[in-house]
């Protein structure tokens, strides 16, 4: 699973920039020194601890990163007022603690915990460390090295400012919490050849509804603004190739990626793990690149491998003829804000027909999205668009539905 880092690096290792890989580290080091099977950071919000960073045999204990529990049944804000020593040993048989849910839920033998404090000295989150056995090499010792780590995570989020260190953290948790469900939906929409009407393929498009909000772009925006928003473009694209190879007559499967997923060595894999299907990457170009010589590498990889790749909205983003030119791409996709209202725009008509003549000089097959009307859609054939895409074609479909209807 790859991760993007503040700086926007790759990162394949499994954390979320250098502040996340600093805590884990912290957390291994607290699990190594106490001889704990597991570390977490949790934070504070709305009566609820987020878990959001853990090391160690996390699926034993039944905790995972983005993890969420109430405070009020938890050890920690037991430790916070008292009721609770920083260090419990013996805990399923210690009657403080072994009629506690979490005690058997977590399968907690062992507790050790310190609070992490934010600029004002208040607890916003807890350092704790559990095990399934009674803990017998506890002692102050424990606790002592439980608070000194505890302190130096503390004064990492004075140092960026609690309250966004604070919120930057519990906003991951939450995305991350939502991707540990793989609660995507996968829905197709048909590519068309707009002479003769017959379906030349179809895209796929990730919707989550568990989600809320304002549809996935929400979603997508959110996952980027944390830091993991390749994360989230890998999981929509695995769920995506689920459909890979089963549309009928050896139709198209395209799928969505940003030049960073595009760059991230186990996205890279999974689609390579579909040669032999009919494929696309569309690569989208709201986003600009950095790095074009790395990008085209991997475009060259995949199209030895039998997969096309394709510029995804066309006009709409970063220097766009440098762009299709770098890219050299099968397929360019025109942008809906080209399309929409092109038969009463002499301008739209003429930048059109420049894209057709680019695209015949060059190989590429020219798409237009977001056709809505008979109108557009007939202007664009008089222009040489041959294949388009939109509503009036055909709105996205669940691909169960769509493959189910072959």
């Amino acid at each position: 699973m790859c991760r993007v880092t503040s700086a926007g690096v790759v990162d394949a290792r499994g954390g979320s920039g250098p502040a996340g890989d600093w805590v884990h580290w912290l957390l291994d080091a607290a699990r190594a020194r106490l001889g704990m099977e597991v570390a977490w950071v949790s934070l504070f919000t709305e009566g609820s601890q987020l878990i959001t960073s853990a090391t160690g045999d996390l699926a034993a204990m039944n905790v995972q990163e983005g993890m969420q529990a109430p405070l009020e049944g938890s050890y920690c804000v037991r430790v916070l007022n008292g009721q609770l020593p920083p260090a419990v040993t013996g805990a399923d048989r210690d009657p403080r603690t072994r009629d506690l849910a979490v005690t058997g839920d977590l399968h907690i033998g062992s507790y050790v915990g310190a609070p992490v404090r934010g600029a004002d000295a208040r607890p916003i989150g807890m350092l704790c460390c559990v095990s399934r056995d009674p803990g017998a090499q506890l002692d102050g010792e424990s606790v002592r090295t439980v608070e000194l780590l505890a302190d130096l995570i503390s004064d990492h989020y004075r140092a960026s400012g609690a309250s966004t260190g604070h919120d930057l953290a519990v906003r991951r948790a939450r995305v991350r919490s939502f991707l540990a469900q793989g609660a995507v939906e996968v829905h197709l929409q048909p590519v068309v050849d707009m002479v003769t009407g017959a379906v030349s393929g179809h895209e796929a498009l990730s919707r989550f509804p568990a989600w809320g909000g304002d549809g996935p772009a929400a979603l997508f925006s959110e996952a980027a603004a944390v830091g993991i928003g390749v994360e989230l473009e890998e999981m929509a694209v695995r769920a995506s190739l689920a459909a890979a190879g089963r549309l009928p007559g050896g139709l198209t499967l395209a799928v969505n990626l940003s030049p960073d997923a595009l760059l991230c060595p186990s996205v890279v894999d999974v689609l390579l793990e579909h040669v032999g299907c009919p494929l696309a990457v569309e690569i989208t170009e709201h986003s600009p690149i950095e790095d074009y010589e790395a990008v085209v590498t991997v475009t060259r990889r995949l199209r030895r491998a039998g997969i096309a790749v394709s510029v995804d909205d066309a006009g709409a983003g970063y220097a766009s003829l440098r762009h299709i030119l770098r890219l050299d791409p099968d397929v360019i996709k025109l942008d809906i804000g080209l399309v929409m209202g092109l038969q009463t725009d002499p301008a739209r008509q003429a930048m059109t027909s420049a894209m057709v003549a680019f695209a015949g000089e060059t190989g590429a097959r020219l798409v237009a999205e977001g056709v809505e009307e008979k109108a557009e859609r007939d202007v664009l054939v008089a222009r040489g668009v041959r294949y388009g895409q939109g509503y009036l074609f055909g709105r996205p479909r669940p691909a169960q539905e769509v493959l189910d209807a072959a």
